[in-house]
């Protein structure tokens, strides 16, 4: 997913077309394991991952997933070149992508839902309906993962992300919605 810094995408409906350069941010809008049991589409995100469409899952992030079932059964597509915060009107930019990815099994670390981390941040992702209990979930399992490996009490971790919390919307035009709750590394240390 490298390539140019930029893209000019044409924008049209029946009554107006402009034309914009947006930046090129290439991102894996599906990405999952698969659950113990039940039969699943990839359409639909949930604690195993799927069609999150969080742009955060780009270049140089490393996402974490709950391992459900022997061999993970790891599945990815729907790459982005460009998308804003929603997925507003249910696509972004499209593309077609030669895709590196590399994957570590992680022995010994239980998570129930998945995580991502960059340079600057570590998030937790949340996927349900209403969209109040994705942020419910992706803050709750934040503050978890904030106590389990930063030493902060639970509670400690909720206050702190009250007030330097951050969430970003991934999809609201799916089955279920997706939110990242995300912190800043250096409120961790």
């Amino acid at each position: 997913m490298n390539g140019q810094s930029n893209l000019t995408a044409r924008i049209s409906s029946s009554a107006l077309v402009t034309c914009s350069t947006l930046p090129y941010e290439p991102f894996i809008g599906t990405i999952g394991t698969s659950p113990e049991i039940e039969a699943i589409s990839s359409l639909v995100p949930d604690y195993y991952g799927g069609n999150m469409d969080l742009p955060d899952v780009g270049v140089g992030a490393v996402i974490y997933l709950p391992v459900n079932t022997k061999g993970a059964l790891l599945y990815l597509g729907d790459c982005h070149a460009a998308q804003g915060d929603g997925e507003l009107c249910g696509v972004a930019i499209e593309h077609p992508t030669v895709t590196t990815v590399q994957i570590d099994l992680i022995k010994g670390w239980t998570i129930a839902w998945p995580r991502l981390e960059t340079k600057e941040f570590i998030m937790t992702i949340g996927s349900a309906r209403p969209m109040e209990d994705a942020a419910r979930i992706a803050y709750r399992e934040l503050c978890r993962w904030m106590a389990a490996d930063y030493g902060f009490d639970e509670i400690d971790a909720y206050m702190l992300l009250t007030q330097a919390g951050r969430m970003r919307v991934g999809n609201m035009v799916d089955p279920k919605y997706t939110l990242g709750a995300s912190i800043k590394k250096s409120y961790l240390v």
